[in-house]
């Protein structure tokens, strides 16, 4: 071991067989086997049992012989069913002996049992035969870890600490390209490796897996059935094991890290590796090489005549050029994957943390892509016009192809998804590194096409690493690399191309961008390589320093490796999953199998009706992944989906679901919480359902204490869907279907300020209103028809958001007491916190109902309503016949209601309410003075109207034009309503989780519909 050149014995095959019999007993017939430094022998003896004998260099000490042999009998007794050679001792029953050469020196003699198969040089290196391989040196290397002997502790060059040694062979080497590429394998090991390996585990290895050493069933491969020569077993570096084997296998493989990948697989699932050897691996593997070479070049200048060392070095020469093409981290990852874990320590987190925290990334692009209309290209197909065009150099129609897909799908953003495998990479430069004859050309980052001159944002705080531009054909044209760091430990970096040369050179590096900054505008066709005007977006998991190396593209082979180390953008493009992943049916099928299927008089939104696929906070995202801000639907009080409401649903789920003739906590912990938010006097709850429910039984109640049937209603009043509220809802009962007014059903003019008769002073409107109820619920009295109960919602909702004037519902309140009836407040879209100011709407006007009724957002759409009143009133109900509602108050739906008020109040949503309403409230004034169709604004809170008429004078109503305001907002990405008689009144009414950024949205897309449709 000493000496690499060290001549080998000569004895021959006779004085072989000779030295054999006298030392252990076996006659046979001896075959010479290739050997380095010492003699080898294949011995068939005369029973059939089959030996290897060997006479070991002179050179060798006798401790080196005796560590090996110690070694064997170790590993025999460790691991019996490893396929490595066996001692056979002498008859005397020892482990090796001694001989002397021709020329008076001394030679240790072992003989061990011959292993069946064929040298892995001579057979096809399968990935199977790949990965057992790496097993064998695992179970192998595991069994070593409990065997240390004095003679495993020695220097010599192809032990992996001994690489600065090949410094001293440079020289040998001729080519001065070859030599500068040794050079940069040792200044690496030098710089990086070195002193990584002082903290690496370190025991026996057998130092030397090559094919020449390896024995596998036959010349198709399969499972490996030797492993031989332990004559380069020396205490290294554990990793040290695979890096030799990988650098043999990865000889002249077509795909090399492939090759490596399956070894150590194997050795990972029997031995596994710690991070830091991952780490080192690939430096290992070239400095392997590189001590190959180094020494294949001193024998070079002592044996120059033969040239076929020439033609036995190439493969480690190619090798070594190959390895210095492909990035390390690259192949690392593609190691670690192979093991199943991650393709590099910590880059799962990016994805998880992104995902988690996606609604606080500031905007990449205005407006948000989530609201924009966007469609995802089909650019991996070779028909696929937009690349070819341009990549051509036809600009023209590349433009033309682009403007007829906007046309045909009616987008704003064209995307081109990442992950997606794609032709269109022809240039020189997408030949894959990794596997010969492949092509890169799997997309590794999200495309965004838009006009040239687009200004781009940065989602997150960012600090500028690399700006540069990359102007040939097919390349990015300007790019810039940015690197992020959300929260401690989580750094990752995030590469922009096809950028304008002009914003990127403005760029400095070390520049910091806070979170929502100008990063840079879109290229032309002339700035980004000829491409299409687009964005190439891609996270870089694993940070770089030089962007020009960072693949863009990449081979189909490794999509899970890419996956991790460039993962999908998604998520900080602020692009909703949808936008994606589509499921279920289209919009066009749906609709006819809703016609086919439910009942004809249920109705759809808007003139395009739309699919929603999820809900989330103040959003809606429907099935193309456009996020549309939801001013109208009240049902999610406290934003879609809360997390803390799903959180109540989803842990009571599985616990009880049951109904109130069993006891349980959850109805009396929510009804007790509730009624803290209630004036005293409402002390006893019914738990219902629906608002429909909460209705009847309230309507029910006043039936039955007063024993009278009249209910006195306000004109266009809506109530519920049973069909006795639909006989006290004008606003059922007197339009299309309606049957009219039923005898019992009384109304009242709506008090609407706005609509008061015009010679009624301001001051007054209220007084006066109050005073026409007051007499005519007097002639009901007089005609024997007082009224049971006046049954309103305290801000009329479908009559048109019409706010009470003050005074009104308490002098209505005190007539219909003084009558002998009760007075519901119908809060089920009103209350709850929504004007803002106060919890329920009725306290604004000083009163205080008998019964108050409430539904929809208490549950934020669970199926929950309540049914609040004053107890002699629930006593008086309480006449023998039972109430019972199967799922009312059931605990499930309890859970959502206290999680409704925990947000309620933690959050501080209503004055979150107050303080955005007031500013709605002065943005909507403020459009009403530039466009005369708005009549009147009106709102409190997070409840508006506003009232569109043809002529302010006569007030005539537009209810055609706040139709198509409606159906144009939900274009441009907000959802709104009508209401009123006349449907002329835009209906709004947000999340309370609204915050000035959405306030401002609605703002501009009222201020852009109006205009848009009204001039």
């Amino acid at each position: 071991m000493t000496a690499i050149n060290h001549p080998r014995p000569t004895f021959s095959a006779e004085e072989a067989a000779a030295v054999l019999h006298a030392l252990f007993g076996v006659s046979g017939r001896l075959e010479a086997l290739p050997s380095e430094r010492d003699q080898n022998f294949r011995v068939t003896a005369a029973d059939g049992r089959e030996f290897i004998f060997k006479i070991v260099n002179a050179a060798e000490p006798q401790t080196a012989v005796a560590f090996q042999t110690a070694l064997l009998r170790h590993v025999e007794a460790v691991d019996p069913d490893l396929p490595v050679p066996r001692i056979v001792p002498t008859p005397e029953g020892e482990d090796f002996g001694f001989a002397t050469g021709r020329g008076g020196e001394r030679h240790a003699l072992r003989l061990v049992t011959w292993l069946a198969g064929t040298p892995l040089a001579e057979a096809q290196k399968t990935p199977g035969t790949l990965r057992d391989l790496g097993r064998v040196l695992g179970r192998l290397d595991w069994a070593l870890q409990s065997f240390g002997h004095p003679g495993a502790h020695h220097a010599f060059d192809w032990e992996i600490r001994e690489v600065p040694r090949s410094r001293a062979r440079l020289s040998h080497i001729a080519d001065p390209a070859r030599r500068r590429l040794v050079e940069t394998v040792l200044d690496t090991y030098d710089s990086r490796v070195a002193p990584a390996l002082k903290r690496l585990r370190c025991g026996v290895i057998h130092n030397d897996a090559n094919d020449w050493n390896l024995l596998v069933a036959g010349p198709t491969g399969g499972p490996i059935t030797g492993l031989i020569d332990f004559g380069d077993a020396v205490h290294s570096p554990l990793v040290a094991e695979l890096a030799i084997a990988c650098a043999y296998a990865m000889l002249g493989a077509a795909s090399p890290v492939e090759a490596a990948a399956a070894i150590v697989a194997g050795y990972h699932a029997e031995l596994p590796l710690q991070e830091a050897e991952f780490e080192v691996l690939m430096d290992l593997v070239a400095a392997r090489l590189a001590v190959s070479v180094s020494i294949s070049a001193t024998r070079h200048a002592a044996a120059a005549e033969n040239p076929y060392l020439l033609v036995s070095e190439k493969p480690a020469w190619d090798l070594l050029e190959r390895l210095a093409r492909i990035d390390r981290r690259i192949a690392t990852a593609i190691l670690r994957k192979a093991c199943g874990l991650e393709a590099a320590p910590g880059v799962r987190r990016l994805g998880e943390w992104l995902a988690a925290n996606r609604r606080t990334l500031a905007p990449m692009l205005r407006p948000h892509p989530a609201r924009q209309r966007k469609c995802v290209l089909d650019l991996g197909s070779p028909d696929a016009p937009l690349p070819k065009a341009s990549a051509a150099g036809d600009h023209a129609a590349a433009d033309r192809a682009y403007a007829e897909l906007q046309k045909a799908h009616g987008f704003d953003l064209g995307l081109g998804p990442h992950g997606e495998k794609r032709t269109v990479y022809t240039a020189p430069f997408f030949r894959s590194a990794l596997i010969d004859g492949a092509r890169r050309d799997l997309h590794l980052g999200l495309d965004v096409f838009a006009p040239a001159g687009t200004p781009l944002y940065t989602p997150l705080a960012a600090k500028v690493v690399a700006a540069t531009v990359n102007p040939a054909p097919q390349d990015y044209g300007g790019l810039l690399l940015l690197e992020h760091e959300p929260e401690p430990g989580l750094r990752f970096q995030t590469l922009w191309g096809h950028l304008d040369h002009a914003s990127v050179r403005e760029r400095r590096v070390g520049e910091e961008l806070p979170a929502g900054a100008f990063v840079a505008r879109l290229g032309d066709y002339a700035e980004n390589g000829g491409w299409v005007p687009h964005l190439h977006l891609q996270l870089v998991a694993s940070p770089y320093d030089d962007a020009s190396i960072i693949p863009g593209v990449g081979e189909e082979a490794f999509r899970e490796v890419w996956a991790e180390l460039f993962p999908a953008p998604y998520d900080f493009a602020g692009l909703p999953p949808e936008t994606f992943e589509r499921g279920g049916r289209d919009r066009a099928s749906l609709l006819a199998a809703r016609k086919a299927r439910l009942g004809p008089n249920l109705s759809v939104s808007y003139r395009e009706p739309l699919k929603m696929v999820r809900g989330e906070d103040v959003w809606l995202i429907d099935d193309t992944g456009r996020a549309y801000l939801d001013c109208y639907n009240n049902v999610a009080h406290v934003g879609h989906c809360h997390p803390r409401v799903v959180d109540a649903i989803t842990r009571q789920v599985p616990v009880l679901n049951t109904n109130t003739r069993y006891l349980h906590d959850t109805i009396v912990d929510y009804t007790e919480r509730l009624a803290t938010t209630l004036p005293p006097e409402l002390d006893t709850f019914f738990v219902l359902c629906t608002g429909s429910e909460a209705n009847e039984l309230a309507l029910r109640m006043a039936r039955t204490c007063t024993a009278r049937r009249d209910v006195l209603v306000l004109d266009w009043a809506y109530h519920g869907n049973t069909q006795g509220l639909v006989d006290i809802s004008p606003y059922k009962y007197k339009r299309k279907g309606g049957a009219g007014r039923p005898e019992h059903t009384h109304e009242l003019p709506v008090p609407d300020p706005y609509r008061a008769p015009s010679g009624w002073p301001a001051a007054e409107i209220g007084e006066r209103y109050a005073d026409e109820a007051v007499r005519r619920i007097g002639r009901m009295a007089a005609d024997g028809r007082a009224p049971g109960a006046f049954i309103a919602e305290t801000i009329p909702s479908v009559a048109g958001q019409i706010f009470l004037p003050p005074g009104y519902l308490r002098a209505v309140y005190a007539a219909v007491r003084a009558a002998g009836g009760l007075c519901i407040a119908d809060e089920v879209q009103v209350g709850f916190g929504r004007v803002g100011n106060a919890m329920w709407a009725f306290e604004e006007h000083g009163v205080v109902p008998d019964i108050v009724t409430m539904g929809k957002p208490i549950g934020n759409g669970h199926p929950l309503a309540v049914v609040a009143v004053r107890r002699e009133i629930a006593e008086r109900f309480a006449n023998g016949m039972e109430y019972f509602n199967t799922f009312g108050g059931n605990p499930v739906s309890c859970a959502a209601g206290l999680a409704v008020l925990d947000v309620l109040e933690e959050e501080r949503l209503l004055p979150n309410a107050a303080e955005q309403g007031g500013y709605l409230l002065t943005g909507m004034r403020r459009l009403m003075e530039r466009h005369p169709a708005v009549g009147d604004v009106r709102g409190r809170g997070l409840f508006f109207g506003i009232e569109l008429v043809r002529d302010r004078a006569t007030k005539e109503h537009a209810g055609a034009e706040a139709a198509a305001v409606v159906n144009r907002a939900r274009e441009l990405g907000v959802l709104m309503g009508t209401d009123g008689p006349f449907d002329n009144v835009v209906k709004l009414r947000p999340p309370m989780t609204f915050r000035r950024e959405h306030a401002d949205i609605l703002l501009d897309v009222l201020g852009e519909a109006i205009r848009d449709v009204l001039g």
